[in-house]
């Protein structure tokens, strides 16, 4: 029997970098008991996004997010949108290049995720935000 079930989650980030949101997330996923299916994800924001990326070395998550730095830097003058400050605009073009959507698979009431992958909201703004996550898990 096909089920579905849907709940946003919150998340409080602190600045620009990645946030872990993979245990709220799975934990959701095994109580609603669903073996085989998919869960959507989906951030409702425009400066900020979704990613999955390795979980073992946090380099990799400050290299990536040094990456995006350099390559849509703050208060670049090419931007004129500037309402919420000079990191207002890169915000949306690092959300823009990145995914606020993914589809995870799940596998015996887990998700599917490879050994060194874990989900991250990748906040893009240099203050706190509250965040909202959709999740829509679909499956038997």
């Amino acid at each position: 029997m096909i089920r579905q079930s849907a709940i946003v989650l919150v998340f409080e980030t602190r600045d620009r970098g990645l946030l872990e949101i993979t245990r709220p997330v799975a934990a959701w996923v095994a109580e609603i008991g669903v073996q085989t299916g998919l869960l959507t994800l989906f951030i409702r924001h425009t400066s900020a996004s979704l990613l999955v990326q390795e979980n073992a070395d946090p380099e990799v998550r400050a290299d990536l997010d040094r990456f995006f730095t350099r390559l849509v830097p703050d208060g670049d003058p090419i931007f004129r949108h500037r309402d919420e400050g000079v990191d207002d605009m890169p915000a949306h073009v690092r959300a823009a290049l990145t995914a606020v959507q993914l589809s995870i698979p799940v596998v015996d009431g887990r998700l599917a995720l490879g050994t060194w992958q874990s989900l991250y909201v990748w906040e893009h703004r240099r203050e706190p935000h509250r965040r909202e996550v959709a999740l829509h898990l679909v499956g038997e």
